[in-house]
């Protein structure tokens, strides 16, 4: 049974509930938070929290589910999957002095990636919340990552992007334009992922072929995404369509994941279907889950948890099924959830550091939307703190604005600007095809090449001539 926290600060003292309220109350403040009646009612409660919080030991997230074991399929998930002999050697610490192992030089890549398995979402996100946003972006450049299918994503010292080619209508001219138009940016290397504008079965499929024609024409070394319900996947692959990835926005709780109309056996299903078709070259990780801090809430599915705590319990979902993508949409849900450009900075640094030291091939979608307190300056700011905290992935969108979605994101030219500044590549097979295609050149300075490369050229003559 979850237990009560005290923490005394000359004559006052502070008392927290449980576990629950105590990581809600340490959590730097959001609206989202806020909004489900949370958040610390002062700095000096925040700190308290804090302070009380480095000094819970790990073990007691083992001992102290947040949402009941009975009550939830991924605190079961989470429980039942815990990796003891991983976790032994950090056991004996308490929240503080994990965040302080963490930052020293005995943490490095090696020793992280054997104690992942070890760390459960609610211990990540606890030490999360007493760090610094340098720290956080510290310990996430040391989680090194890899995953793969047609392309390696995560590899040190790369950046890939999502070309994300939505379009109102799902026109299919227009979605080809925008192919077009983020292949001869370089763009595309970790997914070609089309949200339909109509969601069913039939129109998934029509998108699966248009892509699935242009990655087998020119031999590109990527893979297909229709961001489509899951189940819609599963009639694709029965339906013979030609599927590479498996996509599902997922949540931290039970609940938000029955809203979402799926559970861990649909995700099970889907992966043995994909798997089945045998479609990677490089690679069999196959699964493309999206996430967001505010989900569980804005479903009704918190349980009383905080949000950013619920978003880490998703990436717990994910690690389950070795996915080759990931992303937070950092700032889509809204301002209800994260107000201003502070806020939606701090939440895409805490995921993005909570799911690299899961073990996770982490992206994130910097974004806002048009009635946040947030700019593109503010996005700017963001996508450079990720690129030197190692972010394997952004989205690439022309102008840096999805018509289609209603939101502000990044585009095929923040891509390049955050390769030249941090002297980043794309993926290794998908570098080599910028090369042959003449596209852009294996050299290290990521120029483009001023002419439009001659297949493309003769298809588009072929069009004009049509």
């Amino acid at each position: 049974m979850s237990q009560g926290y005290r923490h005394t600060v000359g004559s006052c003292t502070y008392q927290f509930e449980n576990l629950a309220q105590l990581m809600a109350k340490a959590t730097p403040a959001r609206s989202g938070d806020r909004l489900a009646g949370l958040i610390a009612q002062s700095a000096e409660e925040r700190a308290v929290a804090q302070l009380t919080l480095a000094e819970v030991p790990l073990t007691t997230f083992l001992n102290d589910a947040l949402i009941p074991y009975e009550d939830d399929e991924i605190t079961r998930l989470i429980i039942d999957e815990h990796d003891l002999k991983a976790f032994a050697p950090i056991a004996h610490l308490t929240v503080g002095d994990f965040r302080n192992w963490l930052l020293s030089d005995h943490a490095t890549s090696e020793v992280l990636a054997t104690i992942r398995q070890g760390i459960t979402p609610e211990m990540a996100a606890a030490v999360s919340k007493i760090m610094r946003n340098q720290d956080l972006i510290l310990v996430a450049k040391k989680c090194q990552i890899s995953s793969a299918f047609r392309s390696t994503i995560g590899l040190p010292d790369r950046l890939s992007t999502r070309l994300q080619p939505n379009h109102p209508t799902d026109d299919m001219n227009g979605i080809a334009a925008s192919m077009l138009d983020g292949l001869l940016y370089g763009s595309g290397d970790a997914v070609i992922g089309i949200n339909p504008a109509t969601d069913n079965v039939k129109q998934a499929t029509n998108l699966l072929h248009l892509m699935d024609d242009v990655i087998q024409q020119y031999q590109i070394p990527t893979q297909s995404c229709v961001l489509t319900h899951v189940t819609n996947t599963l009639e694709c692959i029965e339906a013979g369509a030609p599927v590479d990835l498996v996509f599902q926005s997922i949540g931290g709780t039970q609940a938000t994941n029955d809203s979402f109309g799926f559970n861990l056996a649909t995700l099970a299903e889907a992966q043995a279907a994909a798997l089945s078709l045998n479609r990677g070259t490089v690679g069999t990780n196959l699964m493309y889950f999206e996430t967001g801090q505010g989900s569980a809430l804005s479903a009704n599915a918190h349980h009383g948890v905080d949000q950013q705590t619920c978003e880490a319990r998703a990436y717990g979902v994910a690690r389950k099924f070795n996915p080759l993508l990931v992303n937070t949409v950092v700032g889509f849900i809204g301002p209800e959830y994260l107000y201003d450009g502070k806020e939606i900075t701090r939440a895409g640094l805490e995921d993005h550091f909570c799911g690299k030291l899961l073990g996770l091939p982490m992206g994130c979608d910097v974004c806002y939307t048009n009635h946040a307190e947030a700019d593109q300056n503010d996005m700017d700011n963001l996508l450079s703190l990720l690129g030197v905290a190692g972010c394997s992935f952004i989205m690439g969108i022309p102008g840096s604005d999805d018509i289609m979605l209603n939101y502000q994101t990044t585009s095929f030219h923040d891509a390049l600007y955050l390769r030249r500044v941090l002297g980043l590549r794309p993926a290794p097979e998908f570098e080599m095809w910028l090369d042959k295609m003449n596209i852009m050149k294996n050299n290290g300075q990521h120029v483009l090449s001023g002419n439009v490369p001659g297949p493309f050229a003769r298809s588009l003559h072929a069009i004009g001539g049509n």
